[in-house]
């Protein structure tokens, strides 16, 4: 009985891996055509009797502005170009924090947000946090930093309903991804920690402060080597 339950989850784990892996390498040349989140929230909205939004353009990295990419990588991962898919001293600093009751402020990278976007769900177990560790190191292999990027900002919510860089301009600006200032691009980033609470435009003051940050460490970050 034991060698059987042995065998049955030895099967699993090498079904689980081999399509887990071609996953990723699909998704490394073809655009993610919907994410785990967009089908929650879409759920979410139905049960709650409101219209089901999902506002998603997919665009190339090259049709989004290097004002918002620099933004998102100041606002959210400022190692994103340097690390191999975890900031060690961030999650540090961030378990820290939680241990002294504050609020917990993500350790997460660019590289693990984006795993959980396109292969997870939501949520904080342990479960999930081992398959975003694992899904990260296999994005950072396969993929590398530059089309992480270009699926972080094509997946990502950016509003309530609204997923994506085109989509966000659209629906902030009124304009395209390639066409974003950088306080425009600022006000995107700005709001990403809580994209459903937060607006890009007519901001709180706490909104505002952070657009301003973000401008102005823009500057410090020079050419996006890929």
């Amino acid at each position: 009985m034991l060698r059987k339950t042995l065998r049955f989850l030895s099967k699993i784990l090498l079904w689980f891996f081999a399509l887990s892996v071609l996953g990723v390498v699909i998704f490394k040349y073809i655009p993610v055509p919907l994410t785990p989140l967009m089908v929650i929230r879409s759920i979410e909205n139905v049960s709650e009797g409101k219209d089901m939004i999902c506002s998603h353009d997919w665009e190339p990295l090259e049709k989004i502005s290097l004002n918002l990419q620099k933004a998102v990588i100041i606002s959210e991962d400022a190692t994103f170009l340097k690390h191999s898919g975890f900031d060690f001293n961030a999650i540090e600093k961030a378990m820290k924090n939680n241990e002294k009751g504050k609020k917990l402020k993500g350790g997460s990278t660019i590289s693990q947000q984006t795993a959980k976007n396109v292969f997870l769900w939501q949520g904080r177990s342990y479960l999930r946090k081992g398959l975003e560790a694992y899904f990260t190191v296999l994005i950072e292999l396969v993929w590398g930093k530059e089309r992480i990027m270009e699926v972080y900002l094509n997946s990502i919510e950016m509003g309530d309903g609204v997923y994506g860089a085109e989509a966000a301009s659209h629906y902030w600006y009124r304009k395209n991804a390639s066409e974003l200032t950088k306080q425009e691009a600022a006000g995107i980033a700005a709001i990403l920690p809580n994209p459903r609470k937060f607006k890009a435009t007519n901001s709180t003051t706490f909104i505002n402060r952070r657009k301003d940050r973000i401008v102005k460490q823009m500057k410090y970050i020079g050419k996006l080597d890929y």
